[in-house]
């Protein structure tokens, strides 16, 4: 055979492997089926773009590091890139993923982190989590999720995060008029991204932000904080 292959294209791959899984009603079982593909050769994780997203570098860019103890979740931590920033930044850090092969896959890329990677399942996390973190990022992984079953992941979000904590939430945006993508991703409208704020989180800046080189696509970066109760 002569000639290049074509390149494969990574959200094809996600499509592919998610409708198998909704087909047997199981809307999470195609994390585990990516990652695994994946860790064959078989499938590219879209995701994967070999650091941490780049919002988020932004947004703990002249942040002061956090005081000793601080902890840190990353929910659906996939390769682990965003996890180890936020333990290079101070962070005692937990990050999860609901795929065992993505757990594995990070623990190999990063022999000896100090990030603690979890198996866990965000519908039904840990009761000892809830309340627990002084930040909790959510990046890309709600909007992987289908309806009704991402209506109840972003109450599980809000739940994680601490009195005095910050939940910062990034996600592919679209507006409320706009016809809903096939998916996975299924893009966040604003309507979902202040139901973040549901049980007593205040919305601190949520930002309309469009990708460079991508005209048309946005993100959100939303930001929310718990009050401490008063006292």
């Amino acid at each position: 055979m002569t000639g290049t292959e074509p390149e494969r294209d990574p959200e094809e791959d996600a499509r592919r492997l998610s409708a198998e899984s909704l087909a047997e009603d199981d809307p999470t079982g195609w994390f585990e089926r990516l990652y695994a593909a994946a860790e064959g050769g078989d499938a590219v994780v879209p995701w994967d773009r070999g650091g941490p997203h780049p919002m988020l570098v932004e947004w703990l860019r002249g942040r002061p590091r956090p005081a000793a103890g601080e902890r840190a979740l990353v929910v659906g931590c996939g390769p682990g890139f965003d996890a180890e920033l936020l333990a290079e930044h101070g962070f005692d850090t937990v990050a999860f993923d609901i795929s065992d092969s993505a757990v594995a896959a990070a623990r190999r890329q990063f022999p000896g982190s100090a990030v603690q990677y979890r198996t866990a399942d965000l519908l039904d996390p840990p009761a000892e989590w809830r309340g627990a973190f002084g930040l909790v990022v959510e990046s890309l992984t709600v909007q992987a999720l289908p309806d009704p079953v991402r209506r109840e992941a972003i109450d599980r979000v809000g739940e994680l995060t601490g009195p005095g904590g910050t939940l910062l939430v990034i996600a592919a945006a679209r507006g409320e008029g706009d016809a809903a993508e096939s998916g996975p991703p299924w893009p966040l409208t604003r309507r979902e991204i202040d139901a973040f704020a549901a049980g007593g989180l205040d919305a601190v800046r949520i930002e309309d932000v469009p990708r460079p080189g991508e005209p048309g696509r946005r993100r959100w970066r939303a930001e929310f904080h718990r009050p401490r109760p008063a006292t």
